[in-house]
């Protein structure tokens, strides 16, 4: 390898510090095997946090995971890895691949426990009100599935009851 490591080459902030808060850092590992060494831990979580960053998602490696959660800092990685990384930023600004999903500058992000995913701007101010629309309707199932009135007949009917509404809450 040569040049310096990303350590020393801080351009790329300059180009992060120019995009609207909340900032989100979505890094490609580019390597043959991408996350033997994390490219992030508590010294970016740091940094990244001081600059207004609220995560990062990649598809190599992170470590120091309770020092970043103690300062509130999502990391969405492949794995997380005992060693550093000897990176390199070699571009920025881009969009990239992480995880089988392509990330463009801009997309607006959603990530939880479960995984990260892009979202159309166009659809984001419908989600909530879907959203919760979605959760009623499980947690309806759920109760008739955990009551002493549960039969195959009757969530039949509750499943169908739900498809009503669906076609109405579209409309």
């Amino acid at each position: 390898m040569e040049g310096p490591s990303y350590y020393y080459k801080l351009d790329w902030l300059d180009h992060l510090s120019s995009i609207p808060q909340p900032r989100v850092l979505v890094l490609e590992d580019l390597d043959r095997s991408p996350g033997l060494g994390a490219s992030i831990g508590e010294v970016h979580a740091n940094i990244l946090t001081a600059l207004g960053c609220i995560g990062v998602v990649t598809n190599g490696a992170v470590r120091d995971l309770p020092a970043a959660r103690a300062i509130h800092f999502q990391m969405f990685a492949h794995n997380s890895s005992v060693s550093h990384a000897f990176a390199h930023i070699f571009d920025f600004g881009k969009a990239v691949e992480v995880g089988h999903m392509e990330v463009k500058p801009g997309d607006l992000i959603h990530g939880d426990r479960h995984g990260v995913q892009t979202i159309p701007l166009e659809i984001a101010a419908k989600i909530p009100a879907v959203a919760q629309e979605m959760v009623a309707q499980e947690e309806e199932i759920i109760r008739l599935c955990q009551s002493s009135g549960f039969t195959l007949e009757t969530l039949r009917a509750t499943v169908k009851a739900i498809g009503e509404k669906r076609k109405e809450f579209k409309r």
